[in-house]
């Protein structure tokens, strides 16, 4: 869902099964209505993808920390991870 389209619906799936398989889709909408669901498709995977690299970025030194800690135990509970990322959120990033 997007602001800009709405909790909308594009294409009707048909009901025929080929091999255990729904093999099309109905196009129920314009080449107008395809380019602005992909143009709104493109805006939010940019948008994300932007947002989870800055965040990543901006949390590397968790990031790592718990990366090693993963290798060392495989395995971290709740507790484990909170004390991780509140000690690693204080130290400064090594490149």
């Amino acid at each position: 869902m997007s602001e800009k389209l709405g909790p909308l619906t594009f294409g009707q799936k048909e009901a025929s099964v080929f091999l255990g398989r729904n093999v099309s889709t109905k196009r129920d909408f314009s080449n107008q209505v395809a380019l602005e669901i992909d143009l709104e498709v493109k805006r939010v995977v940019s948008e994300n993808y932007a947002l989870a690299k800055r965040v990543l970025t901006e949390q590397m030194a968790s990031v790592r920390a718990l990366a090693e800690a993963l290798l060392e135990k495989e395995v971290l509970n709740a507790a484990e991870i909170d004390q991780i990322i509140l000690e690693s959120s204080s130290q400064p990033v090594l490149a």
